[in-house]
């Protein structure tokens, strides 16, 4: 009985970090949400700020910027979510047929490494590359080609960002199909092949299907994140020459709060996003239930 209590304690001891950090971090700066009901003066602070309830959550509403922000987060949420889905499946479908092991292995790994990369280091990559003397344009240049310039091109912006982030998460994401390919059992395979299938129809009506669960189950967990466009990516990427395609709500709120000052109107934008994102997330854990039996606790 001791033993047991001297372990638990360890493990709970283990967590304490996290919990700390939690409570630093994530449980004491909601304080800052009475900011987006006031109209915050930092001199006279959280509780000494004039009470104007929900007087900027209407004039949010009012704005043109506002809902153009909320459509480019949307388009390039939504993007990222069906892309971030459809290309790994395809490429861990790709995977599974190459019958190198090394190969397959050394393939696997060149794709996976991006995404442990940042995004700081990744966006001096693609301005190098996409940039006005960028390589992009060194080599059309070559045939006589005009220069164009892609990260001040408002038309090409919008789909450069959904595309880097599938080129730098699909190795990430693919890894979760490999491992949900491993659990199909052979002598579905084994019996296909015997009535006369090819590798075609066995992806077919074998792999795909085996998959749908875990394709199913990522689609609806993803509906939590639908307000999150990749702030670290368009932040890094964007310029006043691009925002009325690129500019996200995160990057909005990061500009009407830290540059422009306008700390309660950021605030009720922020406190916005966050009550539709719980909403969405809660509602993606009650689908994934009914739908794939996939539970939290």
């Amino acid at each position: 009985m001791k033993k047991r209590i001297s372990t638990s304690v360890h493990y709970v001891l283990m967590i304490v970090p996290g919990f700390v950090w939690m409570l630093l971090f994530s449980i004491v700066p909601m304080v800052g949400i009475v900011m987006a009901f006031q109209d915050y003066n930092p001199r006279m602070g959280w509780f000494g700020s004039e009470f104007v309830g929900l007087e900027h959550f209407e004039y949010l509403f009012s704005m043109s910027d506002a809902w153009r922000v909320m459509r480019n987060t949307l388009i390039i949420a939504i993007s990222k979510m069906v892309l971030n889905i459809v290309v790994p499946l395809a490429f861990a479908l790709m995977l599974n047929e190459v019958r190198n092991q090394r190969y397959k292995k050394i393939v696997q790994t060149v794709v996976y490494l991006p995404h442990f990369l940042s995004w700081v280091i990744l966006a001096s990559i693609i301005l190098n590359i996409f940039g006005r003397n960028g390589v992009i344009n060194a080599i059309t240049g070559i045939f006589g080609a005009d220069p164009v310039v892609f990260m001040q091109d408002d038309s090409i912006f919008q789909p450069l960002v959904i595309g880097t982030d599938v080129w730098k998460e699909f190795g990430y994401n693919a890894v979760i199909y490999l491992a949900a390919l491993t659990g199909i059992n052979p002598n579905l395979y084994e019996a296909a092949a015997i009535d006369g299938a090819g590798r075609w129809k066995s992806m077919w009506n074998i792999t795909i299907p085996g998959l749908t669960p875990t394709i199913i189950l990522l689609a609806v967990l993803g509906l939590g994140s639908v307000l999150n466009a990749g702030f670290d990516q368009v932040f890094n990427l964007y310029n006043p020459l691009v925002y009325s395609t690129g500019d996200i709500l995160d990057t909005w709120v990061y500009r009407m709060g830290l540059v422009q000052l306008q700390f309660s109107l950021a605030t009720a934008a922020g406190l916005l996003k966050s009550v539709v994102s719980f909403v969405l997330i809660v509602s993606s854990y009650i689908i994934a239930y009914k739908v794939a039996d996939y539970r939290v606790f």
